[in-house]
């Protein structure tokens, strides 16, 4: 068998760890080829001793020094890069096979783009390079031959439940039906949600997941992303996306089809599912997680999403109705205010406040390419900046 040569971005994070445990279960499948991080150093060692990658990449210059000195030190081979293309660079190197892109943010697009011109097995984990880059994304994808696999929970299982031929989909699908888990603050009263602090929200009652990640989940503008990110992955109607709360987090997502049968994929609440999903498709590949027992299940239970509760959510659908390059304006305010509630500078309930304010500031004007799309999100961040310290002072 050959080996699967594979470029992870954002190794150390949740997803990217989670993919290297997937990866480690299975080294006649899997060389790792490149890794890229932001900061931790000293993970990134250890993942460089461990998969012995030929390539690593830091964010900074500094953190890429450190790296570099302390894989000398320790007799590694492995070559540590660092300028303003390094991690495109990563993710479109000929040798390269498959590309796990989980760098959190808007700051993943790039690579992204550069991996599906590439034609590249893209492994996608960064919602935010469909929120951000629409139809340019898409476009490349199809340009450069790609083949793009979800990673996102509920998008991996919308797509295991989807009919193999895409074409056959606007004939055969209603609409589909995300699900959401709630966050930590699905029952508690509207009025206390200005007290809530960054621990609060972190606190996932699910899943282990960054702070960024976990804190949209509280505000469930993490499933406002995913309807924009499923508009474009499965060609939708924004009116054809639904979203439904579901606590258990075992249904992870499914599809309704024009005969009112519904198909749903199920499994334990654990990111190495879909990994491996997209690791190996179409074949199934050991996860790591641990099996389902019916037996001590007990009730799923299913909810509305309360829109007074979570009104970021329905700014989702709005923004698909608008102007395009508005969910890239979306993206980037609720970026911008979230790094202000973790850094203790805006209050929880200002989050959505920020993200209004900063959509009703700019009015996009189509974005043609990568530079058109960080110029929006660069005029979108200073927007929501702007907003976000009006409402602290």
């Amino acid at each position: 068998m050959t080996k699967t040569r594979l470029t992870v971005l954002g190794s150390t994070g949740s997803i990217g760890t989670s993919t290297l445990d997937v990866v480690s279960r299975h080294p006649e499948r899997f060389e790792v080829f490149a890794l890229s991080a932001a900061t931790q150093v000293d993970l990134m060692l250890a993942q460089c001793a461990q998969f012995r990658p030929r390539y690593a990449v830091m964010a900074s210059a500094p953190h890429a020094a450190l790296l570099a000195e302390k894989i000398r030190s320790n007799g590694l081979q492995t070559q540590v890069i660092q300028s303003p293309d390094a991690i495109e660079l990563i993710a479109s190197h000929e040798e390269v096979d498959a590309v796990m892109a989980a760098i959190v943010g808007a700051a993943g697009l790039a690579p992204c783009l550069a991996a599906a011109r590439a034609g590249k097995r893209l492994l996608l984990a960064n919602k935010e390079a469909l929120v951000v880059g629409g139809a340019l994304f898409m476009q490349t994808v199809r340009d450069g031959g790609a083949t793009l696999l979800p990673i996102d929970s509920e998008h991996s299982a919308i797509f295991q439940c989807l009919p193999e031929d895409p074409s056959t989909w606007a004939s055969r699908v209603d609409s589909i039906l995300l699900t959401a888990s709630g966050g930590p603050f699905r029952q508690r009263d509207p009025a206390t949600l200005s007290a809530i602090t960054p621990e609060q929200a972190c606190a996932h009652p699910n899943f282990s997941m960054g702070r960024k990640i976990s804190v949209d989940s509280a505000t469930m503008m993490n499933k406002a992303l995913e309807v924009i990110e499923a508009r474009w992955l499965f060609d939708l109607h924004p009116d054809q996306i639904k979203v439904v709360i579901h606590p258990q987090q075992i249904i992870h997502s499914m599809v309704q089809f024009r005969d009112a049968s519904i198909l749903a994929q199920l499994g334990t609440p654990d990111m190495r599912v879909p990994i491996a999903c997209g690791l190996a498709w179409p074949e199934r590949i050991e996860s790591g997680a641990s099996r389902l027992d019916f037996s001590k299940l007990g009730a799923l239970a299913f909810e509305d999403a309360d829109a007074v509760r979570f009104p970021g959510l329905h700014l989702s659908w709005q923004a698909l109705k608008s102007a395009e390059g508005t969910t890239a304006v979306l993206n980037a305010a609720n970026e911008v205010a979230v790094g202000a509630f973790l850094a203790g500078k805006l209050r929880f309930d200002h989050i959505h406040a920020v993200n209004l304010a900063t959509l009703d500031a700019v009015s996009p004007s189509k974005p043609d390419s990568l530079e058109s799309l960080l110029d929006l999100d660069a005029l979108a961040r200073t927007a929501a900046t702007g907003a976000a310290e009006r409402l602290a002072a």
